[in-house]
C-alpha cells in the first residue's frame, strides 16, 4: 500500500475461516452489523443514513447517476492475495470510477455483502475500513448510506454507487467526433503487471494462490501489487474532464483496447492511438485490465486538462481501433472467458 494510506488493525490479517476465530455465524446479523456500521460514515449527501429501511440522499441537481458492480471470490479476487482492507478499498474504487466516467461527483454507496457463516467477523470489519478509507481518499464527502448482509458459500461484495452531475450534462460514450483528441488519465498496464506477478510468483507448486508468496511480492513490488489489489484511480478527473468540455468518456476497467472499442462503437467513430504516447509496453497498456483509468475525447484545440494525457485522435473509421494507423484487435478482460475457475 502507498505509504500515506492509513493503516488499520485488519490491514494484514489473513482471510480466516474456522471455529478458532469469532465468526459471522456465531454472532448473527444484528451483532455483526453493530460491529460494522460504526466503522463507516454516511457522507455529506446523506439526509438519513444507515439504520432505517432505506436511506435518504440529497439530489440537489434533481438527477442521480447510478451504477452497480460486483466482486466475487474467484473471478474477481483471491482470498489468499487480498487483505480485507484491500477488498473494501477496491470495491469503492471500482464503482467510484464508473460515476466519475459520467462526469459526476460520487456522493453515496450502498453495499451488500454475502459471506460464508464461518468467515471471521474481523474480515467484514476490515472491508468496512477499506470502504471508509477508500472513499475518504478518492471521493471526499461520499459515504456508505446502507446495504445488506446475507449468507452465501462465496464471499461476494456488491456496491451501488450514486453521483451528482451538479448541473452538467452527463458525459456518455456516444459523443466523440472525428478530429477529437483522445486522452487518458491514470496508469496503463500496472494492474495487469501486478496480476501477472501474483499468478507467476504468488502461487504454490500446484498453482494455487499462496498468502506467504503474495506477501513477499508486496515487499518487492509494492506499487504493482497495490495497483491490482487496491487501485487509486483518478476519480476527481471525471468532473475535471466534464468541465473542460469532454465529448465522450468511460472507465477503463476491462483493458484500454476493449473499452476504447466500446466508446468507438457508441460514437460511430474510430480511435487511432499514438504508440509512443502509450509507452514502451504498448500491448500491455492496451490489453491490461483493472487500471480503472478514464478514457476521454476532447474537441481539437482544447487544452486537455491534467491529469489527462493525449494518446491519440478520433478518426473516420466507425468501430475501428488503430495504433499509429495500423488496425488492432480489442483484447482485454471478459469474466466468462478470462476466469480459469479457480478460487484460492
Amino acid at each position: 500500500m502507498p505509504e500515506d494510506r492509513p493503516s488499520t488493525a485488519t490491514d494484514l490479517e489473513p482471510i480466516e475461516h474456522g471455529e478458532s476465530v469469532e465468526t459471522i455465524g456465531a454472532l448473527g446479523e444484528q451483532a455483526v452489523l453493530a460491529r460494522i456500521l460504526p466503522r463507516l460514515h454516511a457522507g455529506d449527501s446523506a439526509l438519513l443514513g444507515a439504520g432505517d429501511d432505506a436511506a435518504v440522499v440529497a439530489a440537489p441537481d434533481g438527477r442521480f447517476v447510478v451504477t452497480c458492480d460486483m466482486m466475487i471470490h474467484g473471478p474477481d479476487f483471491r482470498l489468499a492475495w487480498s487483505t480485507p482492507f484491500e477488498l473494501g478499498w477496491k470495491a469503492a474504487a471500482t464503482n467510484l470510477t464508473d460515476v466519475a466516467a459520467m462526469g459526476a461527483r460520487p456522493t453515496a454507496l450502498v453495499v451488500a455483502i454475502a459471506a460464508p457463516p464461518n468467515l471471521a467477523v474481523g474480515v467484514l470489519e476490515g472491508i468496512a475500513d477499506g470502504l471508509r478509507e477508500g472513499l475518504t481518499a478518492l471521493a471526499p464527502g461520499a459515504g456508505v448510506v446502507g446495504g445488506d448482509l446475507s449468507a452465501s458459500s462465496v464471499l461476494t461484495i456488491t456496491v451501488t454507487a450514486f453521483g451528482d452531475l451538479e448541473g452538467r450534462r452527463p458525459v456518455t460514450r456516444a459523443g466523440a467526433r472525428v478530429g477529437d483528441l483522445v486522452a487518458h488519465a491514470g496508469v496503463r498496464g500496472d494492474a495487469a503487471r501486478g496480476l501477472g506477478l501474483l499468478f507467476a510468483e504468488g502461487v504454490d507448486a500446484s498453482g494455487e494462490p499462496d498468502r506467504e508468496r503474495a506477501a513477499a511480492l508486496r515487499a518487492r513490488h509494492p506499487r504493482l501489487i497495490a495497483a491490482q489489489l487496491a487501485p487509486e484511480p483518478p476519480v476527481a478527473a471525471g468532473v475535471v474532464a466534464a468541465e473542460a468540455g469532454a465529448t465522450a468518456m468511460l472507465d477503463v476497467s476491462d483493458g484500454l483496447a476493449r473499452d476504447a472499442r466500446r466508446l468507438a462503437e457508441a460514437s460511430g467513430v474510430g480511435l487511432d492511438f499514438d504508440g509512443a504516447a502509450l509507452g514502451p509496453e504498448v500491448r500491455l497498456a492496451l490489453a491490461g485490465a483493472e487500471d480503472h483509468g478514464l478514457l476521454a475525447t476532447f474537441p481539437a484545440g482544447t487544452a486537455v486538462p491534467a491529469p489527462f494525457e493525449i494518446v491519440g485522435r478520433v478518426v473516420d473509421a466507425p468501430g475501428e481501433l488503430r495504433v499509429d494507423g495500423e488496425p488492432i484487435t480489442a483484447v482485454g478482460w471478459d469474466p466468462y472467458s478470462g476466469w480459469d475457475g479457480r478460487t484460492g
